[in-house]
């Protein structure tokens, strides 16, 4: 039975005995799987296969090459493989030292470090690199790994400086002018939240009602809380859920088509689910790299849900939305008048987003491979370089004030929040009232000429 695969932060441990690899003993040796065990528990096993997916190590365990790029983060001496393969060592030998550099940047994490070390990539960058490291290149199948991992890695570099050239003072707004160009309206966290619950309530059971008829439900449920809610900010919400297709639509003969919920958004977590990721499709349409902490401070006021909102991104990328971030990051440069010269980046990021990510896709040359780590090793560097010399400061990210429509729990339970500046929740009252005054006042009077519906008359039909 397989053993269960260790989390992706314990890359300076054998999964198996759980030690810490070294350079004598448990010397780290990659499979052509993707995973990684010591020599020691590598020898020990009852069959030749990886012990984690059960996938058969084709090479004898012998001539397995050290993984010279872990070896040299616990401390290890990185001497040259004694046997590379025959005909390619030229190629080999370059590939194998740009895993080797790339490696370095995950020396923060590495044993031993302080825990306020910081390591200049991001986390899903991270990731990313450590899925590289762990391909094996002797290997056909680790060698298509690591072409699959490169351009991974490639194309979230490119996300990476796009955000980095994006004003984030004007990202949100930008955002919800989007949304709304769609005829669609987010209400701020807490209240968005209130109103797809909302309609989960008046329709998880298959019920099937008007368009008006839900509209006037959450609208009456949310004004105790929420006064600014109106018909058409409601309607709106609804209308962002129409485009989600959560909705089966009966049409009826002179009289308002019937709206049911799809039996598989009945659920809280499904119909979030389907509600977020039309607005990340809203954002990537529009040209809008956001961030997954960002994500999840925008939607949720907090960053807790963040994995989740990665999530959305990753199902949301195909094949060209590598070449398209490549053109959007290109008009960014032209926009900004590229002073830290990225467009000399161009021809490798080309060549990354050119190679095939399909399980399918033939293996590469050794030619290819080379050619495939000397761009992104170019790539990453090029990222890195920007952040620590271009790279804007001042400017809080994670600032969406404009969109607080409710106070922080923590604040009003506990007097103080963890978040602090970055909290989408508002921290006083003045905060709570001040960016939507003049909004507020408009629905107020547009609820003065519009009666609203009884919970009893909401039954009754």
């Amino acid at each position: 039975m397989p053993v269960q695969a260790p989390q992706w932060t314990e890359f300076l441990l054998c999964p198996i005995c759980t030690q810490t690899f070294e350079e004598t003993v448990r010397r780290p040796i990659s499979l052509g799987c993707g995973h990684t065990v010591c020599k020691m528990c590598l020898n020990k096993l009852h069959r030749k296969a990886c012990p984690f997916d059960q996938t058969a190590i084709s090479t004898d365990i012998e001539q397995l090459p050290v993984n010279t790029a872990l070896l040299q983060l616990v401390g290890g001496q990185v001497r040259p493989d004694p046997s590379p393969p025959k005909g390619h060592s030229q190629h080999y030998e370059e590939a194998r030292q740009c895993v080797e550099e790339l490696a370095l940047y995950l020396k923060p994490l590495s044993v031993g470090l302080s825990s306020t070390a910081q390591s200049l990539l991001s986390r899903p960058m991270q990731r990313k690199l450590v899925t590289l490291v762990h391909c094996q290149l002797v290997e056909e199948e680790g060698r298509v790994r690591a072409m699959r991992a490169a351009r991974s890695l490639g194309e979230r570099t490119v996300t990476e400086l796009i955000l980095q050239h994006q004003n984030p003072q004007q990202l949100s707004s930008n955002l919800w002018a989007a949304v709304r160009a769609r005829g669609c309206q987010f209400l701020g966290p807490a209240m968005q939240e209130e109103a797809l619950k909302l309609v989960l309530l008046a329709l998880e059971d298959g019920s099937a009602l008007s368009r008006k008829v839900l509209v006037l439900f959450v609208v009456q449920r949310l004004e105790p809380r929420f006064p600014q809610a109106s018909k058409t900010s409601i309607g709106h919400v609804v209308q962002l859920l129409y485009r989600a297709s959560c909705f089966k639509v009966t049409k009826r003969d002179e009289d308002s088509s019937l709206m049911q919920l799809k039996e598989e958004f009945r659920t809280y977590e499904a119909l979030r689910r389907e509600h977020d990721s039309q607005i990340v499709q809203i954002a990537m349409e529009g040209g809008l790299r956001i961030a997954p902490d960002q994500w999840s401070s925008l939607l949720y006021g907090d960053q807790s849900h963040k994995s989740h909102m990665q999530s959305i991104i990753d199902k949301l990328q195909t094949p060209a939305s590598f070449a398209q971030s490549v053109q959007e990051l290109t008009i960014a440069l032209q926009r900004t008048g590229d002073p830290a010269n990225l467009n000399r980046l161009r021809p490798h990021l080309d060549l990354l987003a050119n190679i095939d990510p399909s399980p399918d896709a033939p293996p590469p040359t050794w030619e290819q491979l080379e050619k495939g780590l000397v761009a992104v090793k170019t790539v990453v560097h090029g990222l890195v370089d920007f952040i620590q010399n271009h790279s804007k400061k001042g400017a809080d990210p994670q600032q969406h004030s404009k969109y607080k429509t409710y106070m922080c729990r923590d604040m009003k339970q506990k007097g103080g929040c963890p978040r602090g500046a970055s909290c989408t929740f508002a921290h006083s009252q003045e905060e709570l009232e001040n960016p939507r005054s003049q909004t507020c006042a408009t629905i107020l009077v547009y609820h003065l000429q519009v009666p609203s519906m009884s919970t009893r008359n909401f039954q009754q039909v």
